[in-house]
C-alpha cells in the first residue's frame, strides 16, 4: 500500500497544475493496418486534416521546445498553434486562461512526463494555403497574442523571416471505445509526401487517474496485442525531421546538372551587422 501511495503521489508531482493528462504510444508500420482493420478505422478524405509546421531547415525553434503549427481542417474551422515545452505550470500567467484556445496538458509515454502549454487561434479559410505557396508570409498566421504568450514562455519571440514551411502532413483522426480500456480511445494517422506514416493510439484522463490512467492504458495495448514502437517516435519529430532534410536540400547550391555542389571552403568572417528582429 505504501508503495502504490508513493508511485501516485510522485506521478501526481509530475503533471501538478495540468488540466488534463494524456498518455500516448504509437504503433509500429507494420501493424498499422491491422489497428486500423481491428476497429474499423476508415479513412475519410471529407475528414481529413493538412498540418504544417513553420521552422527553421535547422529546427532552431524545436530545439528549443517551441512549435509553431497550422492546421487546415476539411469543412471545420483552421486554426494555429504556437506551443511550448517544457513548462512549469505555476509561472505561466494567468491572464492566458480566458482564452479558449489556452491550454496546459501534461503528455506521458513510457519515456516520462512532459507538460507544455499551448494557445491556439482562428485562422482564417485560405489563408494557410496562400501562406503554403508562397503568396502570404508566414508571420500573418500569429496573432499578437500568441506572440507575446510566447515571449512571457520561452522569453523570445519567432523571427518568421527565418522560418520556412515544412509539410504538409495529411492526418486523419478517430475516437473510438473499447469495452476492455476504461477511457475512450483516440487514433492520430499521419501520413508524409513520402508515403510513410505514422500511428498514434492516446487516452486523456483526469489529472487525479494520471498513474491509473497510465499504466492502465500501456497494460491495455499489450492485452489487444499492440506492440508498442521501441523508438517511441514523436509524431512532430517524426514529421518535422524528414520535411528539415527535404528543405535543407532545396536550399543547397547545385552544379548546372541539378546536382548539389561541393561545399567551398568557408571564408573569414565579416564583422556582425545589427539585425532586426519581427
Amino acid at each position: 500500500m505504501k508503495r502504490g501511495a508513493a508511485t501516485r503521489g510522485k506521478v501526481a508531482k509530475l503533471v501538478s497544475g495540468a488540466e488534463a493528462i494524456e498518455i500516448k504510444a504509437t504503433i509500429p508500420q507494420k501493424q498499422i493496418r491491422r489497428a486500423l482493420a481491428l476497429y474499423g478505422l476508415k479513412i475519410d478524405p471529407k475528414e481529413a486534416r493538412l498540418i504544417y509546421f513553420f521552422d527553421t531547415p535547422d529546427l532552431a525553434l524545436l530545439k528549443t521546445g517551441i512549435v509553431a503549427r497550422a492546421r487546415r481542417v476539411v469543412g471545420d474551422e483552421h486554426d494555429s498553434t504556437i506551443k511550448f515545452r517544457p513548462v512549469v505550470p505555476d509561472k505561466v500567467g494567468d491572464r492566458w486562461r480566458k482564452y479558449s484556445g489556452f491550454k496546459i496538458e501534461a503528455d506521458a509515454s513510457e519515456k516520462g512526463v512532459t507538460l507544455s502549454a499551448s494557445l491556439t487561434m482562428p485562422v482564417e479559410k485560405g489563408l494557410i494555403k496562400r501562406v503554403a505557396g508562397g503568396d502570404k508570409p508566414i508571420a500573418t498566421l500569429f496573432t499578437e497574442e500568441q506572440q507575446l504568450f510566447l515571449l512571457g514562455m520561452a522569453s523570445r519571440k519567432i523571427d518568421y523571416s527565418k522560418a520556412v514551411v515544412l509539410g504538409p502532413l495529411l492526418a486523419n483522426r478517430w475516437k473510438f471505445e473499447d469495452p476492455a480500456c476504461p477511457w475512450p480511445i483516440t487514433a492520430e494517422l499521419w501520413k508524409r509526401e513520402d508515403g510513410a506514416t505514422l500511428l498514434e493510439a492516446s487516452i486523456k484522463a483526469p489529472v487525479v487517474q494520471a498513474a491509473a490512467a497510465t499504466a492502465g492504458f500501456m497494460a491495455f495495448l499489450a492485452e489487444v496485442g499492440a506492440e508498442q514502437d521501441t523508438g517511441q517516435q514523436a509524431k512532430t519529430r517524426w514529421a518535422l525531421d524528414y520535411y528539415a532534410r527535404k528543405a535543407k536540400t532545396a536550399r543547397a547550391p547545385r552544379t548546372k546538372t541539378g546536382k548539389p555542389a561541393k561545399p567551398r571552403r568557408a571564408a573569414a568572417p565579416k564583422a556582425a551587422r545589427p539585425g532586426k528582429r519581427t
